[in-house]
């Protein structure tokens, strides 16, 4: 009875990590749409302390994509680099990780 205990909470355990991790990614995949989010809630804020917050948090959010665009114009040269010296499974590589930031850019 207890190992049938043990199993089903690693289970239920696995179960709210995998969702919490789902959940974690989602988000980075959206920072330009959490800055937006967060910018249009301080526009419609009543107060002071709630404008602040929210544009705090649109403030984070916009830097994350600005870093992840950045990263990912950094690979977009790499790629070229690569692909013009004709390396090719580098300038693929280097492509590769310039989408995964641009998506997590948006």
């Amino acid at each position: 009875m207890q190992f049938t205990n043990m199993k089903l909470t690693g289970l239920c355990a696995a179960t709210l990590l995998a969702l919490t991790s789902f959940g974690a990614y989602a988000v980075e995949e959206s920072h330009m749409a959490e800055a937006l989010k967060h910018a249009e809630a301080a526009v419609t804020a009543v107060d002071g302390k709630s404008i602040a917050e929210h544009a705090e948090a649109a403030n984070v959010h916009a830097k994350t994509a600005v870093e992840h665009l950045n990263a990912g114009i950094t690979s977009l040269n790499a790629a070229i680099d690569h692909g013009k010296l004709k390396h090719d499974d580098l300038a693929k590589k280097s492509a590769e990780e310039a989408v995964t930031h641009l998506k997590a850019a948006q």
